[in-house]
């Protein structure tokens, strides 16, 4: 188990360091195997780390098991085992790659969640339950970027496009900076997608006035767009934009465009009131849903 020197000489390594969180599971490897390349890209260390959870159970109440003798030694041994696993797995995809590896006696979301306060960006795999999994847990309260790994990525070519979901909201624009800081890494296009509301228009139809103009907000909604990219267009001259203005549906919109996306990114909360949380009920669905990769932005940036 790591010493507490030990921990404030990871948590200095951690400010440059891709992290990534893995239980031996198929989508744990395959959550590995993307951070690993995703390190060489950015010229990064990866740190591989297992959450033993050997604390309180959720009532609680202390955990009974762990007064059983060798209960503790095997439950570490086994996590051990884990992550020389994942450091191999992450070896074949960048022999010179630089890998360390933590175990922790925290449960995993929570480890997760402190190493988020100093990682460049946290890693996890995406799950196929519905209740209780650890990638929507970790991108719910995280406190810096976090991608979860879905989707044949592997498969996509290098020219497949990165998708960005903008709204307006200070999340949002967080998220435009990681996907053209992406982008432009990758040599990939950037494809901006927003929508005017979050409902369908079926639902909104019966509102007088709503459709009644339909030319007319999407007009307004280009200007939108293309305000909040101007800037960021100057920045990375580089990367190529594809916009895309829809009435309504984000969700669906956007993990149809992960169907072919290399990188979908987005906001972790977005617009509120009357238009929805764009972003905070999108992020969900596509961390359960898309076709790909998706990195979920709660704070500024971190470039570099």
């Amino acid at each position: 188990m790591t010493s507490n020197s030990d921990t404030a000489r990871t948590e200095h390594a951690l400010s440059t360091a891709i992290v990534v969180g893995t239980d031996g599971s198929p989508a744990a490897t395959d959550a590995v195997r993307w951070a690993a390349k995703t390190a060489a890209i950015r010229n990064r260390s990866l740190h591989i780390v297992h959450g033993l959870g050997l604390g309180a159970t959720s009532g609680g109440h202390a955990n009974p098991y762990l007064t059983v003798p060798g209960v503790v030694d095997s439950l570490e041994a086994v996590g051990k085992a884990v992550l020389r696993e994942a450091e191999e797995t992450a070896r074949t995809v960048v022999p010179d790659l630089v890998v360390e590896t933590a175990l922790s006696a925290l449960g995993p979301t929570q480890l997760l969640v402190d190493l988020s306060r100093e990682a460049y960006m946290v890693v996890v795999g995406g799950s196929t339950t519905r209740f209780g999994s650890i990638d929507v847990a970790v991108t719910s309260h995280a406190h810096g970027e976090v991608v979860v790994v879905r989707g044949d990525w592997e498969a996509r070519a290098a020219s497949a496009p990165v998708v960005v979901g903008i709204d307006g909201s200070p999340t949002s624009e967080h998220a435009i900076a990681a996907a053209f800081e992406e982008a432009s890494w990758r040599g990939a296009p950037l494809v901006a997608v927003h929508a005017w509301s979050d409902f369908t228009l079926g639902a909104i139809a019966g509102r007088p006035g709503v459709l009644t103009s339909l030319a007319g907000i999407e007009e307004a909604e280009n200007v939108v767009l293309a305000e909040r990219l101007a800037g960021w267009q100057e920045k990375f001259p580089d990367v190529t934009i594809e916009r895309k203005v829809y009435f309504d549906g984000p969700r669906e919109h956007l993990s149809n465009w992960s169907a072919q996306a290399q990188l979908v990114v987005v906001g972790s909360r977005g617009r509120g009131g009357i238009r929805g949380m764009l972003l905070g009920s999108t992020s969900n669905v596509l961390v359960r849903q898309a076709h790909c990769p998706v990195l979920v932005v709660r704070a500024p940036h971190r470039v570099g």
